[in-house]
Parts: structure tokens; C-alpha cells; sequence
């Protein structure tokens, strides 16, 4: 079973590593772990994310929906959800959705917003009003 001194591992294709390293690093405040000349580790959020040199496809379109393709963060905290929704205005990063109220009146109600990275890789941040809901 996970404790919490195990990290989640996640590897996304990434089209510049000097854009996505931006991106995450810069934009988001992620921390650089280590870069090589194919591919990033990021500390995201208290797990890792790498982001792996990839050639885009022929035929690269931005993403139609969010389903079902996408990773994120739940916050169990608002303060932080909020926190980062203000960080991705202020640094104008690319929203794919706006804020929104998902499943209102029910118990599993929660806030999201969703980010676009350069490669088109979808970001979704979300806030359970109940965090029982988390999971």
C-alpha cells in the first residue's frame, strides 16, 4: 500500500523541453529535479512528473475535450486550489477551462479549473467542497 513517503509517477510527452520546463517551472512553481538532453522530472505538486522529449504528431491538433485524457491535483485545502487558479492568472498560463462548479447540490460538488501545457497535455485542479468527495 502507499505510504506517504511514496511519490506517484506520471511520464507526459513533452514537444520543447525548454517551453514545458517554463511552463511547469516557472509557471506553475514546480521544482526542477533533473534535466538531461530527452526529458525533465519535476517535482509536481509532492509527486513526479518527467516529461519526455517527444516528437509531436503529424496531424497535432489542440485537445477536443478533457476526457478521458488528463492528470491534475486535488486539493483537499481551498486555500491552495485558489492559490494556484491565482498564480496561473497572474502568469497568464494557458486555461483549457475556466472555473467551474461541477456536480452542484450533490455531495460530491466541487470547483475545477483546467490548464493546457505547451504539448497540449491537460491539467486538471479541483477542490471538493467535502473532501470525502476525494476520492
Amino acid at each position: 500500500m502507499r505510504t506517504t513517503t511514496d511519490l506517484f509517477h506520471l511520464a507526459i510527452p513533452a514537444y520543447d523541453l525548454a517551453e514545458t520546463e517554463r511552463f511547469y517551472v516557472d509557471g506553475l512553481g514546480c521544482k526542477l529535479a533533473r534535466r538531461y538532453r530527452d526529458r525533465i522530472t519535476l517535482d509536481f505538486f509532492g509527486d513526479q512528473l518527467v516529461c519526455h522529449l517527444s516528437e509531436p504528431p503529424p496531424d497535432r491538433r489542440e485537445p477536443e475535450d478533457l476526457y478521458p485524457r488528463h492528470f491534475g491535483v486535488t486539493f483537499r485545502d481551498e486555500k491552495d486550489f485558489l492559490a494556484v487558479h491565482s498564480l496561473a492568472l497572474q502568469r497568464e498560463l494557458k486555461f483549457f477551462r475556466q472555473t467551474s462548479t461541477r456536480f452542484e447540490g450533490m455531495v460530491e460538488v466541487h470547483e475545477t479549473f483546467v490548464l493546457a501545457d505547451p504539448s497540449g497535455n491537460l491539467i486538471e485542479f479541483k477542490h471538493y467542497a467535502d473532501p470525502r468527495m476525494m476520492y
